[in-house]
């Protein structure tokens, strides 16, 4: 059973000493490994609680928690543009772990929808990854997170595709493309930097036309830097895009990475096979009819994109 908001907030006055509960709410979107709310104390400060809803949520609250600490430096010295939680206080749980309190990020959702090229929020967001990914990756190490090497980790796609392959539920088309993707060994060759691991709209918050904080740590990783732009990519519009990846590469110190967005959009695609595989996994067939539809629209996508590339150069 979900905990219910005014057990979030008891929880909350245990975690912060002094805090006076005035009122509590449901965020807009709760989300499903915790439960949530956020709390407004007596002199209408802002708080979120978070309460894992099980053993595995609970873990990755506190490997969060431990890579949070190590941000908190770099959003302090300005190396960081933007906030992230920084817990205040924990409450013990009866059934184990703990629940952990931070002052709520001022923003909304970004709505890549609305993202407009040029000098604004798009480049603003470039520089904000760019700066996620020049972190030390000491960082992730120190916290007892996963580290991948480059060739490390196409292997671990290359795992994921052929076992997407064995459901039998890939298009073949689609299934030859990521394997020559994934064979081309040059499109490999990346400095594996500090990942964020989860990002969505929903985790990057906005205020004034800039990047005010970004949300749900609990993934991160030293992997490949394309990962954290694949979804922007896919749902940006091309000129916005332009203007975030312009951005970013101005940002970022090392050489300029020329198979960076080859890969994001492919790291977008595997992200249906992934979703595949875990509908398979779990028996949910909602998930796998959902998966495959996305799956035969991508590839009838790529088909057509081929056939226009073909007339083209023809």
């Amino acid at each position: 059973m979900p905990r219910s908001p005014l057990a979030l907030a008891a929880l909350a006055t245990v975690a912060v000493p002094g805090l006076d509960a005035y009122d509590v709410r449901r965020p807009a979107q709760p989300g499903t490994d915790y439960d949530v709310a956020v709390v407004i104390d007596a002199h209408r400060r802002r708080w979120v609680v978070r309460a894992p809803a099980g053993a595995a949520a609970g873990a990755a609250l506190e490997a969060e928690v431990e890579v949070l600490d190590a941000l908190a430096e770099h959003t302090a010295s300005g190396a960081l543009p933007f906030a992230v939680p920084q817990p205040v206080g924990f409450a013990h749980l009866p059934e184990g772990g703990r629940a952990a309190v931070h002052a709520e990020i001022p923003g909304t959702p970004l709505r890549v929808d609305a993202l407009q090229p040029g000098p604004g929020l798009a480049a603003d967001l470039g520089r904000a990854l760019a700066a996620l990914h020049e972190l030390p990756t000491s960082l992730v190490e120190n916290a007892g997170l996963p580290v991948y090497e480059a060739t490390e980790y196409r292997q671990r796609r290359q795992a994921e595709v052929d076992e997407a392959a064995r459901t039998g539920k890939v298009p073949p088309a689609l299934l030859r493309r990521w394997e020559e993707l994934l064979e081309d060994v040059a499109m490999w060759r990346f400095r594996p930097t500090v990942v964020h691991g989860d990002l969505t709209a929903e985790r990057v918050l906005v205020a004034d036309g800039r990047v005010s904080g970004i949300l749900g740590w609990g993934d991160t990783v030293v992997a490949d830097p394309a990962d954290d732009l694949s979804w922007l990519l896919v749902a940006a519009s091309p000129e916005a895009a332009d203007s975030v990846m312009e951005a970013y590469q101005l940002r970022r110190t090392e050489l300029t990475d020329p198979h960076l967005q080859r890969r994001a959009l492919l790291a977008g695609e595997l992200a249906l096979a992934r979703w595949l595989l875990y509908g398979v996994r779990s028996g949910n067939t909602e998930v796998v009819e959902d998966a495959v539809a996305m799956l035969e629209d991508l590839d009838e996508h790529t088909r057509s994109l081929d056939a226009e590339s073909s007339a083209t150069y023809a």
